[in-house]
């Protein structure tokens, strides 16, 4: 099995690192979006989200990784076992068949049988779906992602066969600007929004240089030499993933996010919930117990950046007009 490149070997990309980390506190959220230029370690960071992640427990032979917790009261228990948090490809030229799931032709002709053959949605359920070049997508493709992220279900009816499964997953996707924009109901499927960009330090851009290059080299190598800070950040997400709960939200923050998204004039109420639940997951991260005006300052542009309406009359950039708003809705202190 090849070696991925550890997560917390990435030089900056800091918001991009944070992002993905709050999703996996909490998958609730509702997916990250990274849109930056070529070679920036959108992928690599995806990559290695998934050799970092805690491994799940999920009942053995099950082809969607079912939760024993979930399992009915008074049923038997089933046999479990512990496997990798699946992070998925979704690639771009994949058949509609492949990623919903179809009838298995092989025990279909060799038997006699109508089977279901899991698809892509199958694989993914609890874990991760990625797809490089989100914008790209086909939009037969993208109409079906959206149905399945709002239902957390996959319904599959064809060739005889009706199949109905679980298929709860963080969509996680990339892809450049320059080749064209994502449709707007999938974008606001996405719970964070991400900018990166290539980096203009000379020294950052010799250490990326020079990390790569020593990962390429001796992967095993590399590897052990962040396993331990590898090691510490997942601890950090398991702990998070504990305290999420426990962490208040004061009335008060959830006024000022209230006030942020009307300023900004997000549609819907899509903007606060994300908002509330990414500064909850940051502060849970960070072992805080309430979440205050620091939590919600730093998840507001990835929030809300994408749920923008153009303005005709403003011509700066999403990003910079979250943190104009940022700056005139906390300019007075948070009331206890």
């Amino acid at each position: 099995m090849a070696l991925t490149f550890p997560f917390s070997a990435i030089v900056g990309q800091d918001e991009m690192k944070l992002a993905i980390l709050i999703a996996a506190v909490d998958a609730g959220i509702g997916g990250v979006l990274v849109f930056g230029d070529r070679g920036t370690g959108k992928s690599t960071a995806v990559r290695a989200l998934a050799a970092l992640l805690p491994p799940m427990r999920a009942v053995v032979g099950c082809p969607y990784h079912r939760d024993p917790a979930l399992e009915p009261a008074g049923a038997p228990k089933p046999k479990t076992h512990l496997i990798p948090v699946p992070v998925v490809d979704l690639p771009l030229g994949a058949t509609e068949d492949r990623v919903v799931g179809a009838l298995d032709l092989e025990r279909a002709l060799s038997q006699g049988v109508k089977a279901f053959e899991p698809g892509l949605l199958a694989r993914a359920n609890r874990g991760f779906l990625y797809i490089d070049e989100v914008n790209l997508l086909e939009d037969h493709l993208v109409d079906l992602l959206i149905d399945v992220a709002a239902s957390g279900e996959n319904v599959v009816e064809r060739e005889g066969l009706s199949i109905r499964h679980p298929a709860r997953f963080v969509l996680v996707g990339s892809g450049n600007p320059e080749e064209g924009e994502l449709r707007p109901q999938l974008l606001d499927r996405f719970g964070l929004s991400v900018e990166v960009k290539t980096p203009t330090d000379i020294k950052t851009r010799i250490e990326v240089v020079r990390r790569r290059d020593a990962f390429e080299r001796d992967p095993a190598g590399f590897t052990a030499k962040w396993a331990a800070e590898d090691e510490r950040i997942r601890k950090q997400i398991v702990a998070g993933r504990k305290r999420l709960d426990g962490v208040q939200v004061p009335d008060g923050v959830l006024e000022r996010a209230a006030t942020l998204c009307l300023k900004l004039g997000t549609d819907g109420l899509r903007g606060e919930l994300t908002l509330m639940r990414a500064a909850r997951a940051l502060a849970a991260l960070q072992g805080d117990k309430v979440v205050g005006d620091e939590h919600l300052k730093r998840v507001a542009p990835p929030s809300l950046r994408h749920r923008l309406r153009r303005n005709p009359l403003d011509d700066a950039g999403s990003t910079t007009r979250v943190e104009r708003a940022i700056d005139e809705v906390f300019a007075e202190p948070l009331a206890a």
